[in-house]
C-alpha cells in the first residue's frame, strides 16, 4: 500500500508539472507516452496468448494517432486515415508474414490494440486542446477527466477494504466488491464536483460543481468497466500485471486502464458545454 500511495504522489506530481511548465504541449506528449507504453505493454500481453503481433509498426501507427488533433489534423491527416491506414498495412503484411495457423489472429489482435489503445486515448488529447474562457480550460478538463476516472479506483479500494463484502465479478477481478464499486462513484462524484468548484474561473459556465457530481458518475462507472477489460485481458494472458513499470501499481497498462473507456465520452460530454 506504501508503494501504490508513493507511486500515484509521484504520478500526480508528473502530471502536474509537464502541465505546469509545458502547457497543453506537455499533456499531449505525456498522453502520447502514456499511450505508446501501454499499447506496448497490451502486445505483451497479447505475445502470452501465443500471438505475434505487428507490435513495433502498431506502436509507431499509435504514437500518429494519439498525436493527430494537434500536429496532423491541422494539415488534413486526421484519425480516420490513420486507422484506414493501418487496416491496409497490416493487411497487406499478413499475406507473407507470421505462421499460417494465427495470421488471423495476429491481425485481429494487432488492429484491436490500435483502436484500443491509442484511437481511444487520443480524445484525451482532443479534451487538452479545447478552447474556452482561458487558456487552461482544455487542460483542467483533461485534469478533471483522469482525477474523476483514476480517483474512483482509490475510492473503490478504500471502500472495499473497509465494507467489501458481495463480489462483483469474481471470475474477472476477485477483489472487486459492489460496495467499493459504490464507494469509488461517490468518490469521483465528490472530486468532480470539487474540481468544477476551485476550477470555475477556467472551466466552461456550464459545468456547475452540481452537473460535474452528475457526470462523474457515469464517467466513473465506465472506468470501472474499463479496470474489469483490462483484468479479462491479464487473466487471459495468466499475468497478475500488465508490467512492473510502476511500483505497488504494476505497469503503465494497470494505470492507463480506466481511461480507455472514459476519455471519448468525456470528449462528447465538454463538446457539448
Amino acid at each position: 500500500m506504501g508503494q501504490r500511495i508513493f507511486s500515484t504522489l509521484l504520478l500526480w506530481t508528473i502530471v502536474l508539472v509537464s502541465i505546469g511548465v509545458f502547457g497543453k504541449t506537455g499533456g499531449v506528449w505525456l498522453v502520447t507516452l502514456i499511450s505508446a507504453l501501454t499499447l506496448r505493454e497490451f502486445y505483451s500481453l497479447v505475445r502470452r496468448f501465443g500471438v505475434d503481433p505487428f507490435d513495433r509498426f502498431g506502436i509507431v501507427l499509435g504514437i500518429l494517432l494519439t498525436l493527430a488533433p494537434k500536429y496532423l489534423e491541422p494539415y488534413g491527416a486526421g484519425t480516420l486515415e490513420l486507422v484506414a491506414l493501418s487496416v491496409i498495412v497490416f493487411s497487406i503484411r499478413i499475406l507473407g508474414e507470421r505462421d499460417s495457423h494465427n495470421r488471423v489472429e495476429t491481425l485481429g489482435w494487432t488492429l484491436f490494440g490500435v483502436i484500443y489503445v491509442p484511437f481511444m486515448l487520443h480524445f484525451l488529447v482532443r479534451i487538452l486542446l479545447i478552447e474556452g474562457p482561458t487558456a487552461q480550460t482544455g487542460v483542467l478538463l483533461g485534469v478533471w477527466l483522469i482525477a474523476v476516472s483514476k480517483f474512483c479506483d482509490v475510492g473503490a479500494l478504500l471502500a472495499g477494504l473497509a465494507f467489501g463484502r458481495n463480489k462483483m465479478a469474481p471470475n474477472i477481478s476477485p477483489k472487486k466488491t459492489w460496495e467499493g464499486a459504490v464507494g469509488g462513484l461517490l468518490t469521483s462524484a465528490l472530486v468532480g464536483a470539487a474540481l468544477a468548484y476551485f476550477g470555475a474561473s477556467h472551466l466552461p459556465a456550464g459545468l456547475t460543481p452540481m452537473l460535474a457530481a452528475v457526470i462523474a458518475l457515469p464517467i466513473a462507472a465506465l472506468a470501472i468497466v474499463s479496470d474489469l477489460v483490462e483484468s479479462i485481458i491479464k487473466r487471459r494472458a495468466d499475468a497478475k500485471d500488465a508490467g512492473k513499470t510502476i511500483p505497488g501499481i504494476g505497469g503503465v497498462f494497470d494505470l492507463s486502464d480506466s481511461l480507455i473507456l472514459t476519455a471519448p465520452v468525456g470528449s462528447v460530454i465538454f463538446a457539448l458545454l
